[in-house]
This record gives C-alpha cells, structure tokens and sequence, in this order.
C-alpha cells in the first residue's frame, strides 16, 4: 500500500488578500520562519508520503523558490519526490484561460496528472492548515471503514464570519456524512468543520475527476460531497488536535500571537520529536544584540539586528530594530529595517519595509496594521 499527497496552494488567498497579492497563501511566512506549505509538506514526509504533488495556480514564484528540490524536506527524489503543477497546462500542450479556484476545478484541469498516480491511495489538504497531523491514522481509518471518502473534521464554536468561510458536515453514529453546510451566510454556534484534509483511493479521485469532467462540476463539497451522499460512503476522522486555517488579515495576526501567548500552541505545533515541522534552511549569521537591545517574550529568526526594545513580536530573518526603538505586538518579514526611535504596536510588515526614524504606527488585534512590501514609510 502506497500514499501519494496533493497540497493546493492557491485555495483560501482572497482569505487573507493583502499577503496573497504577490505569494500563494502556500508561501505566507508564519511563526518567524516558517510558510504556511511547511506544515502540509511536513505531515506528508513524517507520515511516509515521499511522493507530493504541489498544485499552484498562480503567483508561485516565492513557492518555487522556497520549495527548490525539495531536500529540507527529503523530497529530492529520483522517484516520487515533489513536483510543482501549474493547472492552467492542460494535458493537451495547450495553456488554459481558466483562472481555477476550487479543488475540483484544479483537478479537472490536471486530469492527466491524477491518472498517471502510480499509488493506491491519496491525501489531499490545502496549504493554510496550521497543524501537525499523522496522515497515516487517517488513512488506516479510511481503509479500514471501506468508505469511498474519508474527511477530516473538528468541532469549533464558529461565528458567522467564520462559518461563512468554511463548510460544516453532521454525521451519524457511525460516523457517516449525512449532511453538508458549505459556506452559510447565517450560522454560528457548534459544529463539525470540514479541515481540507481528504483521503480516498485513486481510483475513487480517478472517478470524481471524470464525473466532474462529464458534468462540468467544479466544487468538490457542493457538486460531489453534497450531491452524492445516498450513493455513496464519505466518512469523517475526527481530530482533536491544534488546527487553524487562515480566514481574515486579523485572524493571521492571532494565530501568529498566539505562539508567544499559549504554549500549549506551540508544543502541540513544534515540539513532537517524531513529526517535527520542516522548513527550507537558510546559512544566516546569529542575531546581534546590541548593548542597549531589550527582548522579552519574542520569536526571532537568524541574521536579525537588535538595537532596541523587542516585546511579544515574531522577526523574520534580517529584521534590524534600530536604537530607541520600540517594537510590541507586531510581525516584521524578513529584511524590514526599523531606524531609531521607531514605536510600533500592533503591525505587520512585509519584506523590505523602511520605517524612518521617529516613526509611530499603532494599529489594534482586530484591526492590525498592514505595510506592503518594499514601502518606505
């Protein structure tokens, strides 16, 4: 028994717009050095799936570059290994006009890709699942059970905002889907959410990809899920543990926080020997601090320079916090030079931001700051 994986990397980037303008969500930095596609690649290499197919629709060069051969993953292969699909070729040699934006559609358009899978099973999951998982315990599950789809769900307390980003099942005793809720404009309150990580044959995805292509279907829950569940078996896995997808600029900016809030977060996400979280490696000097520099409570990458206070923020590599300056609450990406005497509360600043000297920009965590990248402020 083999296990191919299939991360989506575009899915969810109208989520958060203002970091997906210029990157896949997939290429996101979170957590002070990681990408949000670590997480997915991850899972995949620490439960044994060595052959992944990384399917990118658009605004990929960051992903490219960040996934390289794949050899921080051990995915540099001969065989299997990963591979970066754009969707937009079609089998034929022809490119597409189609800016696809749902699972289904991605897949209709890389039929080719999916009929040429050599290994008996798969694992799909989008790039924004912020969580360490044993895809193996779900696939054991699915064999198991002898359903033809296997869901991963948790249980939330969701608001409306939330609830209308995502898509919610109710099951039976047994655990078979009997009922889907796909993005409702009105519901709030408990229930069993759909994670994106879906196991089935690939001969049962083989079979979806040809219905859709049939019928042009294009939503896997609403065309497919939905519309077949008297004939056929979706099941749930239900997990329990740490997750969280990104759904608005401000939920970004709480997860993030929440690494330096709650510890449990953290251990539950970085601190499991046997399924530790990879990411591409990079040979930066240690981060300088200065006579002066002040640092609680923080997440600081390599090559930093710090001059100034740092208090609950997360620094990427290459972030220089100048003389006087005070830094709280905030997420600075990598290379951002703060000069002297700089406040800061409360923001998120993307790659090569310059903050001049004086410089004060307090934002809220409900509504964070945002500095696209290259400003000069």
């Amino acid at each position: 028994m083999s296990t191919a994986g299939i991360i989506f990397s575009n899915i969810h980037d109208e989520n958060i717009a203002e970091l997906t303008r210029i990157r896949t969500i997939g290429s996101v930095p979170f957590g002070c050095r990681y990408r949000l596609i670590d997480f997915a690649l991850s899972n995949m290499v620490n439960s044994g799936i060595s052959n992944v197919r990384v399917l990118a629709n658009s605004n990929y060069n960051s992903l490219i570059d960040h996934i390289g051969s794949g050899k921080d993953w051990d995915l540099s292969r001969r065989s299997g290994g990963v591979k970066l699909f754009p969707p937009n070729v079609l089998a034929h040699g022809n490119y597409g006009t189609t800016n696809y934006t749902t699972r289904l559609g991605i897949l209709r358009s890389l039929s080719a890709m999916v009929s040429n899978l050599k290994d008996d099973y798969v694992v799909l999951t989008d790039c924004d699942a912020i969580c360490n998982v044993d895809f193996n315990a779900i696939v054991k599950e699915h064999i198991k059970s002898g359903a033809d789809m296997t869901l991963a769900v948790k249980s939330f307390d969701v608001d409306r905002e939330t609830a209308r980003r995502n898509t919610f099942v109710k099951s039976d005793s047994d655990g078979r889907i009997v009922d889907v809720l796909a993005y409702p404009d009105d519901f709030e309150g408990v229930a069993d959410m759909l994670l994106n990580i879906i196991v089935m044959s690939k001969k049962s995805l083989y079979d979806i990809v040809s219905l859709a292509q049939v019928h042009n279907y294009n939503s896997l829950t609403k065309d497919i899920i939905a519309r077949y569940l008297g004939e056929k078996v979706f099941k749930i896995y239900r997990y329990d543990g740490y997750f969280a997808c990104m759904s608005s600029l401000d939920h970004y900016f709480k997860e993030n926080m929440q690494l330096l809030s709650n510890k449990q977060t953290y251990s539950e996400l970085f601190d499991i020997p046997s399924r530790p979280i990879l990411t591409k490696v990079r040979n930066s000097p240690p981060t300088y601090y200065g006579e002066g520099a002040v640092v609680k409570n923080s997440l600081i990458a390599d090559g930093c320079t710090i001059e100034g206070t740092v208090e609950n923020c997360i620094l990427f590599r290459g972030v220089k916090i100048g003389k006087g300056t005070v830094a709280k609450n905030s997420i600075l990406f990598q290379d951002v030079f703060t000069g002297e005497n700089v406040s800061l509360n409360c923001v998120i600043a993307d790659k090569n931001v310059v903050l001049r000297d004086g410089l004060v920009l307090y934002g809220c965590e409900k509504l964070p700051i945002y500095i696209e990248k290259g400003q000069y402020l």
